[in-house]
């Protein structure tokens, strides 16, 4: 059994522990959070030790591994504090709010060979997967355009400040929502390298963008475009979605559904010519605990697979999680020096 902790016991860090707590090859051995209430119910119904201060759990226990989520704004030095002391870490996203902290923590990780990961869950859903799969095989051919949506009701009528309102809390549309849309752009598509337009859009928020809307050209030279509104009540919850065009056809993707068309067969996918759907419910990561989707599961599964093994983890690395902070960095210096919000 390895020992785990987790940092942060809000919603992500709850429905971490639980993950966590029900792990055959692991043993949560403690949480920190500063809600003595949250502590307190930890103290009742469980055997978990629990602290307040992250310094005191993270010096006072032989951990293996911990889960870090914090606001953003804490995670520089939380996670600091964890790599230097030799432990595995797991961070939420987004990874940092300043990229000459996120590539520092990046080094140190490198040099003490610690396994380590950002929370984009998306990249453990099958559908995502098979879309990047599909892509490296060369169905489509050479790409012609792509894009990134994303729409939700978070924000969806005037409200008073809270942390979605304060940019360095990491609140906002840009790096709540469209980090997500990035980050899949930038593993499944390729890597943003040049901001050809953008548009941040204000509509019930003080402070911060509830939309983004780009155009974006890649390391290969496809370009395309994001769009993502967190204001948008038509949607129950976070909808994400890709669409990739090439000179062989055409993908839809989002979480439940791989919509491909393509303009002749592909023999060696046994694909056939004109539309071929593929479903969730064939390509989903086989997971032993389900809560509130299995890929929530199946990240943390990796993570640990990848301590107990001794293996670098090659999904969501902390480079990886950095270099969509750099993204995120460009949109945020072409809206300082651009009238871009609206």
């Amino acid at each position: 059994m390895i020992q785990g902790a987790i940092i942060g016991l809000g919603k992500m860090g709850l429905s971490h522990a639980a993950i966590v707590g029900a792990h055959p090859q692991v043993e949560l051995a403690a949480v920190c959070d500063t809600s003595s209430l949250v502590l307190n119910a930890f103290k009742k119904f469980s055997q978990i030790r629990t602290y307040s201060d992250y310094t005191k759990m993270l010096d006072g226990e032989n951990l293996d591994f911990v889960i870090v989520a914090t606001p953003t704004r804490f995670h520089y030095p939380i996670v600091k504090y964890a790599l230097e002391k030799g432990i595995h870490t797991f961070c939420e996203k987004p990874f940092s709010l300043r990229v000459q902290e996120g590539n520092e923590l990046v080094e140190i990780a490198l040099q003490k060979k610690l396994v380590n990961q950002v929370g984009y869950h998306n990249h453990f859903i099958g559908t995502f997967r098979e879309l990047k799969r599909l892509l490296q095989a060369g169905v489509l051919g050479e790409l012609t355009h792509f894009s990134g949506e994303a729409y939700g009701p978070v924000v969806t009528r005037e409200k008073g400040a809270t942390w979605r309102s304060k940019p360095e809390e990491g609140g906002g549309c840009l790096y709540d929502y469209a980090s997500h849309v990035l980050n899949l752009i930038q593993e499944i598509v390729g890597r943003p390298t040049k901001l050809n337009g953008l548009l941040l859009k204000n509509f019930y928020s003080n402070g911060v963008e509830d939309a983004v809307y780009a155009l974006l050209t890649l390391d290969g030279g496809t370009s395309g475009t994001l769009s993502v509104n967190w204001s948008d009540e038509t949607y129950r919850k976070m909808s994400t979605s890709i669409t990739v065009q090439g000179k062989k056809g055409k993908i839809i993707c989002d979480a439940t559904e791989l919509k491909i068309y393509l303009k002749e067969p592909s023999l060696l996918e046994k694909l056939d010519k004109g539309w071929t759907i593929k479903y969730i419910t064939d390509l989903a990561i086989p997971v032993d605990f389900y809560l509130r989707g299995e890929e929530y599961s199946a990240q943390i599964d990796y993570f640990i697979d990848c301590i107990v093994n001794k293996n670098q983890s090659q999904h969501n690395t902390f480079e990886q999680g950095l270099y969509t902070d750099k993204i995120i960095e460009m949109f945020i210096d072409h809206a300082k020096n651009n009238v871009t919000h609206g």
